[in-house]
């Protein structure tokens, strides 16, 4: 096979893709990603024995983050931006190598993780068609699955960090612990029990991750508010703005005011309409559109320039490649790519002028959606939940948070959500709530059915949420709320949700549309085992299952 990849959760025949990803990576791509992971994993190793000597390196936190995200499903399509961050990759742990040289210490690992060197382009892409950078060089099923499972995890959390970051909030304790998690996973002498353990210890520092981002967010922008969001178009020329990254939205508002320029969010930026910070903006319109895999039809009719700050991108067609800009850990080659300048600014002088000369967007839809249900908005209302809780209103409340996809059976969710009884409330974040927010599905006493609390990493306010209300209700365990989870999946963000979940003491989630085809059969047994976790069948089954739990 000339590749190897079964990181997101539509994988070739649900094992995994050989040729070339069903994403649309080629294979030099992909092999290129799995090289900049094993340098990771080396840079990790020497700033780990670096940190023990009282040795810290800025640049190795900052690459190692960067280069984790840059590699999540659908981030980055340019094979000439990981030819230079390797080499930027190997310049660093070269460096590092020689200051613990200097303390007259010498590094404890001798691997090729360590050792390997190259120089020219066509050096890393012979090592990285190698079998020993390919992620199947890990023999044992199960070694593999729990060390790619931490792994996914990992860059799930990698995310997160980088727009904590981006708000200038950072933790050292979590750098020191992905690296010394990549470390360990190197290891042929770790056994299954201490993946295992290394996997739960992910999701607790998951859940500081989403905290230190909820708070970076929070504290720069103010907390969600609940929020009619606009879904139609205005005459003026627009730019389109898609991913996570809050701190690209603030400097492009503030860049576009007064050019006659409006701006709209897409897909998870949708979370931007929430924050009081951004409802100044007079030219901040609303929402265009749906989830990221509609962007070739909606990106060809929005008609103005479009900004792809983080993963979510699908290779582009002819008709607007010329119309997209990257920033971030973001790339496609042939793309405009924004820098980031030394005081952390970006201009986007060159969108707002491109913008000026495009026709308005096409409208596509009309009306409004209602999100802004954080964990601080929902506290405010919390009273009259448990009301509606105790008094037999609500009966039942759905997590139905993640990732949205491509499969035609990702219908499911939609039907889910329109089978569910009028006494149930979902809860929500992720672009998984496009298939089922534009539904008229009512409201309890006030209380919209659809509580949307914002992005993938937003599901720490639902776990919040939650708590809240368990403490609220009197109840001994956040499993003992009526609460069910039934989380859709697609790429390694989720994962960091789903190891945060576990680590929580979270039961009985239910993943779909697809199991993980990294987990091998035992991981997946021992999570069953453990932790109650299922697949989805179909609605009807599904829903007479979850409307039954502690039913006698």
């Amino acid at each position: 096979m000339s590749m190897f990849c079964f990181q997101c959760q539509e994988t070739a025949n649900g094992t995994g893709c050989t040729i070339a990803g069903i994403c649309g990576k080629k294979d030099d791509l992909a092999n290129m990603q799995d090289l900049l992971i094993y340098l990771v994993k080396g840079i990790a190793i020497v700033h780990t024995e670096a940190r023990k000597l009282g040795i810290k390196n800025s640049n190795a936190d900052e690459f190692i983050v960067n280069s984790l995200f840059m590699t999540i499903t659908n981030a980055n399509w340019d094979k000439n931006d990981f030819f230079n961050k390797v080499r930027n990759g190997l310049e660093i742990r070269e460096e590092i190598k020689m200051m613990i040289k200097k303390t007259g210490a010498k590094l404890s690992n001798s691997s090729d993780y360590v050792n390997w060197y190259g120089e020219s382009n066509l050096e890393f892409e012979s090592k990285a068609a190698s079998q020993e950078v390919s992620i199947l060089a890990t023999r044992d099923e199960d070694i593999r699955s729990l060390r790619e499972l931490i792994m996914y995890g990992l860059k799930g959390l990698a995310a997160y960090l980088q727009h904590a970051a981006h708000l200038g909030y950072k933790d050292d304790s979590i750098y020191a612990f992905m690296q010394n998690t990549l470390a360990q996973i190197t290891d042929d002498k770790a056994t299954l029990e201490e993946l295992i353990g290394l996997s739960m210890e992910v999701g607790k520092y998951g859940v500081h991750g989403m905290e230190l981002l909820d708070t970076a967010n929070t504290s720069t922008y103010g907390h969600p508010e609940v929020t009619k969001v606009n879904i139609g178009v205005r005459q003026n020329p627009g730019i389109l703005i898609s991913g996570h990254d809050l701190k690209d939205i603030e400097q492009l508002l503030e860049q576009t005011e007064g050019t006659g320029v409006d701006v709209y969010t897409h897909s998870e930026m949708l979370v931007a309409n929430y924050y009081p910070a951004f409802k100044k903006y007079d030219h901040f319109v609303g929402n265009y559109g749906n989830a990221w895999w509609e962007q070739k039809r909606e990106f060809e009719s929005f008609n103005g320039p479009i900004l792809m700050t983080t993963n979510c991108i699908v290779p582009p067609k002819a008709s607007y490649k010329d119309r997209m800009y990257t920033t971030g850990a973001t790339g496609v080659e042939g793309v405009t790519y924004i820098e980031e300048q030394e005081d952390g600014t970006k201009d986007f002088t060159v969108i707002i002028e491109h913008a000026k000369q495009c026709e308005p967007p096409i409208e596509i839809e009309k009306g409004e959606i209602v999100g802004g249900f954080a964990h601080n908005q929902v506290g405010q209302v919390a009273g009259q939940v448990v009301d509606a809780v105790k008094n037999g209103d609500i009966k039942r409340f759905f997590v139905m948070a993640g990732c949205d996809g491509r499969h035609k059976s990702r219908t499911y969710y939609k039907e889910f959500a329109e089978e569910l009884p009028k006494d149930t409330i979902i809860l929500t974040a992720g672009c998984a709530k496009y298939r089922y927010n534009k539904l008229d599905l009512g409201d309890i006493n006030g209380i919209p059915r659809v509580l949307d609390a914002g992005q993938c990493n937003d599901s720490y306010s639902l776990v919040m949420t939650a708590l809240k209300l368990k403490d609220a209700l009197g109840l001994e365990s956040i499993n003992d709320l009526p609460l069910s989870y039934n989380i859709a999946w697609y790429e390694q963000k989720a994962v960091i949700v789903f190891l945060s979940l576990l680590y929580l003491g979270v039961k009985n989630i239910h993943v779909g549309p697809t199991l993980p085809a990294f987990l091998s059969p035992n991981v997946t047994n021992f999570l069953v085992e453990n932790f109650g976790v299922g697949s989805i069948t179909n609605t009807k089954d599904d829903l007479d299952l979850f409307m039954n739990v502690g039913v006698s």
